[in-house]
């Protein structure tokens, strides 16, 4: 059960971080390659400091990595979450094909006695004759 809490623990934070469409820029532009700060804030109409605080939020769901080259403090994603992620939504993926095909199935049995003459259901006539 303690996995299991951590993990669900994992996939909110994971979640919370990417509901920010920031921050899933951002890790967009990781996706090509490492970036300073500075590269990251560049497309935004925000400070510094606040980019920072979008990378914490990042950082702090394990979405990515801060490194240290000398003054260079390159941010690079690390994936192992959005693994988890993609898991966890395989699940409904699988549950709205089985659905998704179940539908199509019955709409095709329902062609099919249409094509073949089926009976239409009676439709009652209110008026009085």
């Amino acid at each position: 059960m303690v996995k299991y809490d951590a993990y669900q623990r994992q996939l909110d934070l994971t979640f919370s971080a990417l509901a920010d469409p920031t921050r899933r820029a951002i890790l967009a532009r990781l996706s090509s390659g490492e970036a300073s700060v500075t590269e990251l804030a560049e497309p935004f109409k925000m400070s510094l400091p606040a980019v920072s605080k979008h990378l914490k939020v990042l950082q702090r769901a394990g979405l990515i990595a801060r490194g240290r080259e000398a003054q260079w403090r390159p941010c690079r994603i690390e994936a192992s979450p959005l693994k988890d992620v993609s898991e966890w939504l395989e699940h409904y993926r699988r549950f709205w094909e089985e659905s998704l095909d179940r539908l199509e199935n019955y709409l095709r049995e329902l062609q099919k006695k249409k094509k073949h003459g089926q009976p239409k259901e009676k439709s009652h006539d209110r008026r009085k004759s």
